[in-house]
């Protein structure tokens, strides 16, 4: 046999992954084997693969007897949309894709090349957990990883696929990485499964329930989509790279869809109701704005009383956090600060600007969310205002009360340009409560005489008229200007122009410390 003979006749080894049976079984179970998900994830003929023949080194068990090519995952670099990635994809027909030693020396190697290349690193997850027969050296391996997310972090974006079983360990990773995509029924995150749970606590909860697509995408938060296949998830995947840089010192690409800047949307006039109680969707002056009407929301299904996406301005990329008057009429909470914070210090670390909309009574009131630390939770999002640097526009629709209206990135904690419709009210609280405590007295003596109701209703057209509008605010100039909602889409796209050479420096440190 030929030395080009012998190549190819590995190859094909290798390409055959676990074996047919193998294949069939994970075809069966709904899903796509690692290297046709890499196939459909990079552009057509860029894949190139890196490791292909190592094997491991461990003789415990009989593993000595069981080596197989590639060790359970595929690594390798290629391209999406023309722009360089690095990609690893955990094969479930090898050893169930459970990491170990050289496993997880293979991932190493595309995130140190991801890192000192400045390339995103895409890992797609389907594995058992950690090969148990290396015992200590699957851990490490695990330690290793996590070590390069958390040093990647901030530098190039890191996006977790889970595309099948992903417990113990295993999941730290994808936690620390910036994006999380499930695959509805098929992929599952948990720390311990059912029947430990079962055996500890005698809980008795599914697979699904525990730690599902759904599970994570709308009660724990720890994933940001769901998708409904394999197909779909790589697709999804892809339409997010495309808001995204390359890098911390690159800028996000501009795609161009044909949308004129000057646009102006008379809808927009008539979306904020009169009534300053009645709900609507923020979707509404969101999907308006955008180029081409379109905007990629993250995390739709978990803390849903606020926003986060991204849209794109004049061909530009936008991070957009945006208060949701439609759920808990928009007030902050425990979940919806850290949701955002989260999305605000991404966009800050990737040169991404945000667009901020404002319509909040404040935060949620309640001993649970006392007692679960709102304080603190509410203090990060303020944080993560407060320390970006990224060019950042804000406009308030309708409320903007009290604390809340400080933390959702107002002027006074560097908002670079901060507008208003005509129907924001800036105030330290609705008008209601304040009358209550403003005028307690006289309220007390019109009840005496049988004219509380009448008493009431005169202060609170006081009150409204004071302080439940734009005007006090706009001549304090914490509002640079009151603008006419039509206008939208135009005036924010001037700004971010005007923003675009932004240079702006927070004091030299090591890193600041987060109320995490």
């Amino acid at each position: 046999m030929s030395a080009a003979e012998e190549l190819k006749q590995r190859q094909e080894t290798a390409l055959l992954g676990g074996g047919k049976e193998r294949v069939r079984k994970q075809h069966d179970a709904g899903k796509l084997t690692a290297r046709e998900r890499l196939v459909a994830l990079l552009d057509p003929g860029t894949f190139s693969e890196i490791d292909m023949f190592v094997t491991h080194r461990s003789d415990n068990f009989g593993l000595a007897e069981k080596k197989i090519y590639g060790d359970g995952v595929v690594t390798g670099y290629g391209a999406i949309d023309g722009r360089q990635v690095f990609v690893f994809a955990q094969d479930f027909t090898v050893f169930g894709g459970s990491l170990a030693e050289f496993h997880a020396r293979k991932i190493c190697k595309v995130m140190d090349l991801a890192e000192e290349n400045g390339c995103p690193i895409i890992g797609l997850s389907d594995s058992g957990g950690a090969r148990i027969q290396e015992g200590v050296q699957s851990l490490g391996g695990y330690a290793d990883i996590f070590l390069r997310n958390t040093l990647c972090s901030g530098v190039v974006p890191q996006i977790s696929l889970i595309m099948g079983p992903c417990a113990g360990g295993a999941v730290y990773s994808p936690a620390i990485t910036d994006f999380v995509f499930m695959v509805d029924k098929t992929s599952h995150m948990f720390i311990t499964g059912p029947d430990v749970i079962k055996t500890v606590t005698r809980e008795d909860v599914t697979k699904e329930n525990l730690g599902g697509a759904m599970t994570h995408n709308s009660t724990s938060g720890v994933a940001h989509f769901i998708s409904e296949n394999d197909e779909q998830c790589l697709t999804d995947c892809k339409r997010l790279l495309s808001y995204l840089p390359q890098n911390n010192l690159s800028s996000p690409p501009r795609i161009d869809c044909g949308d004129i800047p000057g646009r102006t949307e008379p809808k927009l006039n008539s979306i904020v109701p009169e009534d300053p109680n009645k709900p609507y969707d923020i979707r509404e002056i969101i999907c308006p704005i955008a180029d081409g009407g379109e905007f990629l929301e993250v995390q739709p299904f978990f803390a849903q009383n606020i926003v986060i996406g991204y849209i794109r301005l004049n061909g530009h990329s936008i991070g957009v956090v945006a208060n949701q008057p439609q759920s808990l009429a928009g007030c902050l909470d425990i979940d919806a600060s850290t949701k955002a914070a989260r999305f605000v210090r991404f966009c800050d670390a990737f040169q991404i600007p945000l667009l901020t909309l404002v319509d909040v009574p404040g935060f949620l009131p309640g001993v649970n969310q006392e007692h679960g630390g709102i304080i603190r939770h509410g203090a990060k999002l303020l944080y993560a205002f407060a320390e970006a640097t990224v060019p950042k526009v804000t406009i308030i629709t309708r409320k903007a009360y009290g604390g809340a209206y400080d933390v959702m990135s107002s002027k006074h904690i560097r908002a670079d340009f901060n507008f208003a419709f005509p129907t924001a009210e800036v105030a330290v609280m609705g008008s209601d409560g304040a009358v209550n405590i403003i005028f307690r007295r006289e309220l007390s003596q019109a009840e005496k005489e049988g004219k509380l109701e009448e008493t009431r209703q005169k202060f609170i057209t006081e009150y409204r008229e004071k302080f439940s509008n734009p005007w006090n605010a706009a001549e304090l100039g914490y509002i640079d200007a009151v603008i006419e909602p039509a206008t939208t889409r135009p005036r924010i796209i001037e700004a971010f122009e005007l923003l675009k050479n932004k240079k702006q420096l927070n004091p030299k440190k090591k890193h600041g410390n987060i109320p995490l």
